[in-house]
């Protein structure tokens, strides 16, 4: 696969607590220059950056939500789904209930994921992060057997924030579970050409990583995103 082909799938990422508006607005030109997918920010600043890519539509915005531990009450992520969408989110990265999943309360699990499917519907793409590095393969494959129940777009491995991120073997078992028809993104610890192009043979179909200026560049970058 050549390089730009592999741009074309990255979501470029800045979540960092510290992160500023002249960092939002230097991840929005970047995703300009490069092509990227989409930027992908805090909600709080989703306003910002949706302005700066007011005049490049093929750049999606998008937000997280329930980040980046999952456990917020399903109103809560229905809610922030809701404000994002209106500020200008075109994409939505909701954290499953991990306590939930791995408690085994399956019907808690689908209808937190639902709740963000229903206030995105028609609006919004919406991926679903796992968690990989705290959930054990069957925990996983569960995960992916109930994201597709509750009508996700997308199933994403990891926020970048916990012990782990991506692995080739995960976003394997992922693709297979899910079928051909929904994403996978792979997210945390892509952080060069060569990871970007392991990840996309895996089944990757989206790339979430702050490295993507390096990952075009074909350098490779030291972030942990």
């Amino acid at each position: 696969m050549d390089t730009k082909s592999v741009v074309r799938m990255i979501d470029h990422t800045l979540l960092k607590a510290d992160a500023g508006k002249e960092g939002i607005l230097k991840l929005a030109a970047e995703a300009k220059e490069y092509g990227f997918a989409s930027v992908c920010v805090n909600p709080y600043w989703v306003k910002t950056a949706a302005e700066a890519l007011k005049d490049a539509p093929e750049v999606k915005v998008c937000t997280v939500i329930g980040f980046p531990l999952g456990a917020s009450a399903p109103e809560a992520k229905v809610f922030e789904t809701e404000q994002a969408i209106r500020d200008g989110a075109t994409e939505v990265d909701m954290v499953l209930n991990i306590g939930a999943l791995k408690g085994g309360d399956d019907k808690a699990v689908v209808s937190d994921m639902a709740g963000v499917v229903n206030a995105a519907k028609g609006k919004a793409l919406v991926k679903v992060i796992l968690e990989t590095c705290l959930l054990t393969k069957d925990e996983i494959v569960r995960a992916c057997r109930l994201a597709v129940e509750a009508g996700v777009d997308f199933v994403k491995t990891s926020t970048g924030f916990s012990t782990g991120g991506a692995t080739a073997e995960d976003v394997a078992l992922m693709r297979e579970t899910v079928g051909p028809d929904i994403g996978v993104k792979a997210s945390g610890g892509v952080r060069s050409l060569a990871d970007a192009e392991a990840m996309i043979q895996a089944g990757a179909s989206r790339l979430g990583t702050s490295a993507g200026v390096a990952i075009a560049q074909g350098l490779s970058s030291r972030s942990d995103y």
